[in-house]
């Protein structure tokens, strides 16, 4: 038995060296073949972490010239926006009104009979689309042909107060949109009233609290009465067209200096 047993290993040695002498000369093709991944860092990050003395180009901080095509890209429009600037000077209002700006809000005051009228309005977001919901250009015709011109037609407060007076009378007055560019002699009015209310004198801040009329539910003939007082010191359709083109005026200089802003300010990064 023990004879027998010695013999075991002597014969699987045997079998095996066969097997090796039988085996193809070229490995076996691999039957499962892991699916290739795409590598879930970026290489720039992986050579980072080996320790890349350099900054992959993936990595790399952006240099100037983002900013210094933004700053060439506002050049060619400062220039044709200087070159269609109606104004170089702000206009001049008729009716012995003294103008005060500071910055897009601008202040017309006017004394008249022991009265002070304030009209104060501010440029920003005074400009309607140019095209409404049925005014959009027609397939095959040239936007720059169909463009209007940018008018500007901001909301206006009224103010008026008397020499003594602890209150002041305040209209809240607008342009309707579908009376903007009308010529039509027969529309009276080319603004209307808003809202009415009565603001102390004394406070820097109208207060919410006080009572605010809204003109949608004055009687009509009230409503003229309060047009033909505006009108009386001087707030009359003429006021409104010489406003439209102060404020057209004023937001046109603005936007050139947004953009000289704009590009010494991305210039400067």
């Amino acid at each position: 038995m023990l004879q027998l047993l010695r013999c075991v290993p002597r014969a699987l040695g045997t079998a095996v060296a066969g097997l090796c002498v039988a085996a193809p000369s070229q490995p076996l093709p691999r039957l499962l073949q892991p699916a290739s991944r795409l590598c879930a860092r970026p290489f720039g990050l992986l050579s980072v972490r080996a320790g890349s003395v350099q900054p992959p180009s993936l990595l790399r901080p952006r240099g100037p010239a983002p900013a210094a095509a933004a700053a060439a890209g506002c050049t060619p429009k400062i220039k044709e926006e200087k070159k269609i600037q109606k104004h170089k000077s702000l206009p001049k209002m008729s009716g012995g009104w003294e103008l005060e700006v500071n910055g897009t809000e601008a202040k017309l005051v006017r004394k008249v009979a022991g009265e002070k009228i304030t009209v104060t309005f501010n440029i920003n977001n005074s400009i309607p689309p140019p095209y409404g919901e049925e005014e959009q250009p027609s397939e095959g015709q040239k936007i720059e042909e169909q463009e209007p011109e940018l008018t500007s037609t901001p909301n206006f407060v009224v103010e008026v107060t008397k020499d003594g007076s602890k209150k002041a009378l305040v209209l809240d007055c607008h342009y309707p949109e579908d009376e903007i560019g009308q010529e039509d002699e027969a529309q009276s009015d080319i603004f209307s009233i808003k809202e009415v209310s009565f603001q102390s004198t004394d406070d820097s801040d109208w207060k919410d609290t006080n009572y605010t009329l809204n003109t949608d539910s004055l009687d009509w003939g009230l409503y003229d009465h309060l047009m033909d007082f505006l009108a009386d010191r001087g707030v009359d359709n003429t006021f409104a067209d010489e406003l439209v083109e102060l404020s057209t005026a004023l937001e046109h200089q603005e936007y050139i200096t947004f953009l000289e802003d704009l590009k010494g300010f991305v210039k400067s990064q």
